[in-house]
């Protein structure tokens, strides 16, 4: 019996050693989960053993239990490489089947998806557009490789200050080409359908009416509509028009490109005393654009930037976490599917209920302590070394009472 016994610790403490080895080997892993040994003794139950003391039958390896505690975070720079500060699992699919993994080493491969270096790729929320994701859904994170198309320019947003003191000008006629025929100016780059440039100019003329100017608006040198009376109240404050909005007549670019319909805002516009100043110029058009790389924020939603400025929100990571961590199956390369016991998938959004937020450029390295597992496997050797002096006990024993005359 004490031979028994004593094997069944040798085995023990064997299945020790292997998870500690396991958990050494992997300590440099990005996204590994340490294990730990959880044994049992074991018990020969009999009708007869039930109500009186018994010695063991020895020990048993219960289970292998995954330790989920977070591991720390290790910036890199590259902005493919994500961590999850918190709760949660990224989303990976392979074909369609879904697995599970904290390793966010992800990188782009030749048609433009993101995935793991196995070639399962990232899962992300699709972008509805206006800063809006359908949660209901994954699709893979794909890059977008071609250019990012123009939009042309819909509103000019100007804000300045005319003179209150301004006299009208000395030139009665207008002339774009003489500054004696208006009072102040500004220009401005906007965008045709096509992407081209054109420069916008917008002219101030002094009215002889109080309080009221006309304005001009030209593009490359031509007019496009005609003068537009504004109007301020005693206090300096926009009164005319009643929007704050002029708008003009479509203005055929001549390239091809549809005609541009320039409208021109401004509700920020006042009449005070002093010098004029543009406090607000802006416009709403863009050229097109290469694509110049990713970035992912805290929430996971991602956007493709491009050399137009624009960036282009076209995903949000979709992150997964389970009832039970501890039953998730593993499948190597550090990921888990879900399994009966695990329960199903809880699909969230990065810091959002129990999920927790996600770091761009950085890694969440092995949670591996080592040198608790050094400990630990100091332990499992005293432990095996132990139970062989056991068998060598038994052995003499054993030896002791054949020798008996």
């Amino acid at each position: 019996m004490p031979f028994t016994i004593a094997l069944s610790g040798l085995s023990a403490a064997s299945d020790d050693l292997g998870v500690t080895a396991n958990n050494i080997a992997n300590s440099n892993t990005n996204g590994f989960k340490k294990s730990r040994s959880e044994f049992a003794e074991v018990y020969a139950v009999s009708s007869e053993s039930l109500a009186a003391n018994s010695t063991g039958s020895g020990v048993r390896l219960n289970s292998v239990a995954q330790q989920f505690d977070q591991g720390n975070i290790d910036f890199t720079g590259n902005s493919l490489d994500l961590a999850i500060a918190g709760e949660g699992f990224f989303t990976l699919s392979e074909n369609g089947s879904l697995s599970y993994t904290r390793a966010g080493a992800f990188s782009v491969n030749r048609d433009g998806y993101v995935g793991d270096a196995d070639g399962r790729r990232l899962q992300v929320y699709p972008s509805l557009g206006n800063g809006a994701f359908n949660t209901g859904g994954l699709q893979d994170l794909r890059l977008l490789t071609g250019q990012n198309p123009p939009q042309p320019t819909a509103e000019i947003t100007l804000g300045v200050n005319l003179p209150a003191d301004a006299t009208v000008p000395a030139v009665g006629v207008f002339d774009p080409n003489d500054p004696l025929s208006f009072n102040h100016t500004t220009s401005t780059t906007i965008y045709d359908s096509l992407g081209a440039t054109h420069t916008a100019s917008v002219y101030f003329i002094r009215s002889a009416a109080p309080n009221t100017w006309d304005t001009r608006v030209f593009v490359d040198g031509n007019a496009v509509g005609g003068a537009n009376a504004v109007t301020f109240d005693a206090t300096g404050q926009l009164v005319t028009p009643a929007t704050g909005v002029i708008t003009n007549p479509p203005y055929d670019p001549g390239n091809g490109a549809s005609p541009i319909n320039l409208d021109l805002d401004l509700q920020l516009t006042t009449q005070f005393g002093g010098s004029y100043g543009v406090n607000t110029l802006a416009q709403d058009g863009f050229a097109s654009g290469r694509l110049t790389g990713i970035e992912v924020d805290q929430s996971g939603v991602v956007f493709a930037r491009f050399t137009n400025g624009r960036a282009d929100e076209i995903g949000k990571v979709a992150l997964s976490n389970f009832a039970s961590l501890e039953n998730l199956g593993q499948v190597g390369d550090t990921n888990w599917v879900e399994t009966f016991a695990s329960g199903d998938a809880l699909r969230g959004e990065a810091g959002t209920a129990s999920f927790g937020l996600i770091q761009s450029g950085a890694l969440e390295a092995s949670n591996v302590d080592l040198t608790d597992q050094l400990v630990n496997m100091i332990t499992a050797q005293r432990n095996f070394q132990a139970n062989a002096q056991v068998i060598s006990t038994a052995d003499a024993i054993t030896q002791t009472i054949i020798n008996i005359r």
